[in-house]
Protein backbone atom coordinates (compact mmCIF):
# COMPACT_ATOMS: atom_id res chain seq x y z
CA UNK A 1 0.00 0.00 0.00
CA UNK A 2 1.16 3.50 -0.78
CA UNK A 3 0.61 6.52 1.38
CA UNK A 4 1.32 9.91 -0.18
CA UNK A 5 1.95 13.02 1.90
CA UNK A 6 -0.04 16.21 1.43
CA UNK A 7 3.04 18.09 0.18
CA UNK A 8 3.98 15.43 -2.38
CA UNK A 9 0.40 15.25 -3.69
CA UNK A 10 0.01 19.05 -3.84
CA UNK A 11 3.31 19.47 -5.70
CA UNK A 12 2.33 16.78 -8.20
CA UNK A 13 -1.07 18.39 -8.83
CA UNK A 14 0.46 21.85 -9.30
CA UNK A 15 3.06 20.49 -11.73
CA UNK A 16 0.67 18.36 -13.81
CA UNK A 17 -2.41 20.61 -13.52
CA UNK A 18 -1.07 24.19 -13.33
CA UNK A 19 -4.51 25.66 -14.07
CA UNK A 20 -6.07 23.96 -11.04
CA UNK A 21 -7.12 26.59 -8.46
CA UNK A 22 -5.22 26.57 -5.16
CA UNK A 23 -8.28 25.72 -3.05
CA UNK A 24 -8.93 22.70 -5.29
CA UNK A 25 -5.27 21.61 -5.06
CA UNK A 26 -5.62 21.77 -1.27
CA UNK A 27 -8.81 19.70 -1.31
CA UNK A 28 -7.40 16.99 -3.59
CA UNK A 29 -4.03 16.81 -1.80
CA UNK A 30 -5.84 16.40 1.53
CA UNK A 31 -8.06 13.65 0.10
CA UNK A 32 -5.07 11.81 -1.34
CA UNK A 33 -3.00 12.11 1.85
CA UNK A 34 -5.75 10.66 4.04
CA UNK A 35 -6.03 7.41 2.07
CA UNK A 36 -3.85 4.38 1.62
CA UNK A 37 -3.55 3.52 -2.04
CA UNK A 38 -3.22 -0.13 -3.01
CA UNK A 39 -1.05 -0.64 -6.10
CA UNK A 40 -1.53 2.96 -7.22
CA UNK A 41 1.10 5.43 -8.31
CA UNK A 42 0.76 9.04 -7.25
CA UNK A 43 -0.47 9.95 -10.73
CA UNK A 44 -3.14 7.28 -10.59
CA UNK A 45 -4.24 8.41 -7.12
CA UNK A 46 -4.54 12.00 -8.36
CA UNK A 47 -6.46 10.91 -11.46
CA UNK A 48 -8.91 8.77 -9.50
CA UNK A 49 -9.51 11.50 -6.93
CA UNK A 50 -10.03 14.25 -9.51
CA UNK A 51 -12.29 12.18 -11.75
CA UNK A 52 -14.44 10.96 -8.86
CA UNK A 53 -14.87 14.48 -7.51
CA UNK A 54 -15.68 16.01 -10.89
CA UNK A 55 -18.07 13.19 -11.79
CA UNK A 56 -20.07 13.42 -8.55
CA UNK A 57 -19.97 17.17 -7.84
CA UNK A 58 -19.62 18.89 -11.20
CA UNK A 59 -21.90 16.79 -13.42
CA UNK A 60 -25.37 15.28 -13.29
CA UNK A 61 -23.91 11.78 -12.76
CA UNK A 62 -25.80 11.10 -9.52
CA UNK A 63 -29.03 12.41 -11.02
CA UNK A 64 -28.62 10.09 -13.98
CA UNK A 65 -28.18 7.14 -11.60
CA UNK A 66 -31.25 8.17 -9.62
CA UNK A 67 -33.28 8.35 -12.83
CA UNK A 68 -32.51 4.68 -13.45
CA UNK A 69 -29.55 4.90 -15.82
CA UNK A 70 -26.86 2.27 -15.27
CA UNK A 71 -23.44 3.25 -13.94
CA UNK A 72 -21.66 2.47 -17.20
CA UNK A 73 -24.03 4.59 -19.30
CA UNK A 74 -24.08 7.43 -16.74
CA UNK A 75 -20.27 7.53 -16.70
CA UNK A 76 -20.16 7.53 -20.49
CA UNK A 77 -22.54 10.49 -20.62
CA UNK A 78 -20.61 12.68 -18.17
CA UNK A 79 -17.06 11.67 -19.16
CA UNK A 80 -16.69 14.32 -21.92
CA UNK A 81 -17.42 17.06 -19.37
CA UNK A 82 -14.99 15.54 -16.86
CA UNK A 83 -12.28 15.38 -19.54
CA UNK A 84 -12.97 18.99 -20.56
CA UNK A 85 -12.57 20.21 -16.97
CA UNK A 86 -9.34 18.25 -16.55
CA UNK A 87 -8.03 19.70 -19.83
CA UNK A 88 -8.63 23.22 -18.52
CA UNK A 89 -6.68 22.46 -15.35
CA UNK A 90 -3.79 21.02 -17.38
CA UNK A 91 -3.26 24.35 -19.18
CA UNK A 92 -1.00 27.05 -17.80
CA UNK A 93 -3.11 29.89 -16.41
CA UNK A 94 -2.98 33.09 -18.44
CA UNK A 95 -2.60 36.60 -17.07
CA UNK A 96 -5.77 37.76 -18.80
CA UNK A 97 -8.70 35.45 -19.22
CA UNK A 98 -12.03 36.58 -20.58
CA UNK A 99 -15.01 35.57 -18.51
CA UNK A 100 -18.27 34.85 -20.22
CA UNK A 101 -20.53 37.84 -19.76
CA UNK A 102 -17.86 40.52 -19.31
CA UNK A 103 -18.33 43.68 -21.32
CA UNK A 104 -15.63 45.44 -23.35
CA UNK A 105 -14.33 47.12 -20.18
CA UNK A 106 -14.03 43.89 -18.20
CA UNK A 107 -17.13 44.57 -16.12
CA UNK A 108 -19.23 41.53 -15.35
CA UNK A 109 -22.92 41.52 -14.84
CA UNK A 110 -26.00 43.14 -16.28
CA UNK A 111 -25.64 46.31 -18.27
CA UNK A 112 -27.97 49.27 -17.72
CA UNK A 113 -27.74 50.14 -21.40
CA UNK A 114 -30.87 49.39 -23.44
CA UNK A 115 -30.30 46.94 -26.27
Amino acid sequence: MSKFTYDIAAEHIRRKHPGCPDFVVHYFATEIATRSWQRASLGKAVGITMQNYLRHYMTDYDGLLLSGLGRKEARARVQPLVHAMLAIWKREPTLHTDRLGDDAHGRAGISNDPE
